[in-house]
């Protein structure tokens, strides 16, 4: 098995390392070793001497501060090399929250260039959409408890590897984001003339599919598509299925009418009459179910796909069939389809439209948790209470306990502990300041009401200071039996929508923690939780 693994992986990098080769002479056929054995000549830009490895960590404890989250920044370079030198893997950690969706980006830049070659949410690069799979397996990427990517990524400069955190409530929150990152790369004596460079895009777009086709990318050439990854399913009514009749059009160097087309969608992934019923992950073909539709992938290493000038890749019906066309024309029978393309191709690259902001990432339509009867009971006493948002900071069941509508949160610095003694085990914590932003409608007024709780007696008992809308509260220590801090806010401390929150540590060894937040909508102070 192992000697399998091994086999395998040579025929991965061989194949790609035609690549390399590039040439002004663009030819629509693969290079010249494009299927040849391990030892092939073409491996060798991939094997360079023993000794001149690179590697770069990130997002770890050990890291340097800039190489870190830490909620101050959305924007972390994870690495940043000096070439001529390949990237040969990329790994990442889970977050400490256990799971990412798509409000984290993976950005890469070649050679010092304004435009990302690489842009995409860091889970759907690793085929895993929206962060929804426990487990991917392919040649080239995959997931359990971590993320890897084994894509060849040749530059001749220098290369950046940066994460983008855009999640509305927990922007660069090292506890939603990776814990740990890992560039491995290979130096090189130079690059071949005209070699080609790795590039990466993500696109979403919910549409009536008979009456358009999915654009997937577009690339300026010469290049070569080494495969994809996707996503669809039916968002137009609740319960809608999805088909699997869509052809994939390679339309080739400027054509009308495409030459290459993978008719039927799962055809396209190596399967037949529809997906199958279970998941199945094999190294350059998989599918899963995925959210009443189907997540699939499929690299193309041996057999990639060659363009000299141009490539544009889409997904629709066949000109022959009528019946889907008509009836995907229809209202609520709209499809969702997602993807990533992996490409190589010359520099520069066209530049892609702006990503879409983190919720407008979010698969659309996604029906809601069901909500058990003690939650419904719950929410039912915020309401009763005069409660617009209640947050239980730090709580394994979630920090929302209750929401109104146009009410919400961003947790600017801090994280979440859950191991209090005690009854009340959760809290948001910081060693230095928490920052906390209420969102709701402009000009609401009411009772803000902080819980703060130092259940541990941490290193001799916790002691912070509380301010709201820029002014100073309280100054609190000796609350191991918990406290309530109760705050009046105008109409006017809400004037632009939003209502800051700063809780500062002034215990050098100790942090700064609330378990608690409550807004009572112009209401008198309530009874203590």
């Amino acid at each position: 098995m192992a000697t399998n693994r091994l086999w395998r992986k040579w025929l991965v990098y061989v194949s790609l390392a035609g690549l390399l080769e590039g040439g002004a002479a663009c030819r629509r056929v693969a290079p010249r070793h494009a299927g040849s054995l391990p030892w092939a000549e073409s491996a060798a830009p991939y094997l360079p001497p023993a000794g001149e490895t690179q590697m770069e960590n990130g997002l770890w404890g050990e890291c340097p501060p800039e190489r870190k989250f830490d909620g101050t920044t959305d924007r972390v370079v994870i690495a940043e090399l000096k070439g001529p030198a390949v990237i040969t893997m990329i790994h990442f950690a889970l977050p400490a929250a256990g799971k990412l969706d798509r409000s984290t980006l993976l950005r890469i830049y070649w050679d010092g260039e304004a435009s990302p070659s690489v842009e995409a949410p860091l889970v759907d690069f690793f085929a895993d959409p929206d962060g929804a799979l426990e487990r991917v397996d392919s040649a080239l990427v995959n997931k359990k408890r971590g993320w890897n990517c084994y894509f060849p990524m040749p530059f001749a400069r220098s290369a950046r590897v940066e994460l983008v955190s855009q999640d509305p409530r927990y922007p660069g929150n090292a506890s939603k984001n990776p814990c740990y990152s890992y560039v491995m790369a290979q130096k090189m004596d130079a690059l071949p003339a005209g070699a080609q460079y790795f590039h990466a895009h993500w696109r979403q777009q919910a549409l009536l599919l008979g009456k358009e086709e999915y654009r997937v990318f577009e690339a300026d050439g010469p290049g070569q598509f080494v495969g994809w990854n996707m996503t669809v399913r039916g968002v137009g009514a609740p319960g809608a299925g999805y088909p699997v009749d869509e052809n994939v059009n390679f339309h080739l160097d400027g054509e009308t009418t495409p030459s290459i087309v993978w008719m039927g969608l799962e055809d396209g992934f190596g399967f037949s009459w529809g997906f199958p019923g279970e998941a199945n992950g094999f190294p350059y073909t998989g599918f899963q179910p995925w959210h009443k539709g189907a997540a699939a992938y499929r690299f193309c290493v041996a057999d990639r796909i060659t363009f000299c000038k141009q490539m544009r890749m889409t997904v629709g019906f066949g000109p022959n069939e009528t019946w889907f066309h008509q009836i995907y024309s229809q209202p609520k029978s709209e499809l969702e389809l997602s993807s990533v393309a992996y490409w190589y191709q010359a520099e520069p690259h066209t530049p892609w439209e702006a990503m879409p902001a983190a919720d407008i990432r979010r698969p659309t339509n996604l029906p809601a948790p069901a909500a058990t009867e003690a939650a419904r009971r719950r929410a039912q006493e915020h309401v009763k209470a005069g409660e617009a948002l209640a947050l239980d900071c730090g709580s394994p069941a979630g920090d929302v306990a209750y929401l109104k509508d146009g009410w919400d949160f961003t947790l600017r610095g801090g994280y979440s502990y859950a191991r209090f003694p005690g009854e009340v085990k959760h809290c948001w914590a910081d060693a230095k300041e928490l920052k906390i932003e209420l969102r709701c409608p402009k000009g609401a007024g009411g009772l803000l009401r902080l819980y703060l709780l130092d259940a541990d007696n941490f290193m001799g008992g916790r002691k912070e200071s509380v301010r709201v809308a820029g002014r100073e509260i309280a100054t609190c220590e000796h609350f191991q039996q918990g406290r309530w801090i109760e705050v009046p806010i105008a109409a006017a401390d809400t004037a632009e929508g939003r209502l800051p929150i700063a809780i500062r540590n002034l215990n050098p060894a100790a942090n700064a923690v609330v378990s608690y937040i409550r807004f009572v909508e112009g209401g008198p102070p309530q009874s203590a939780e």
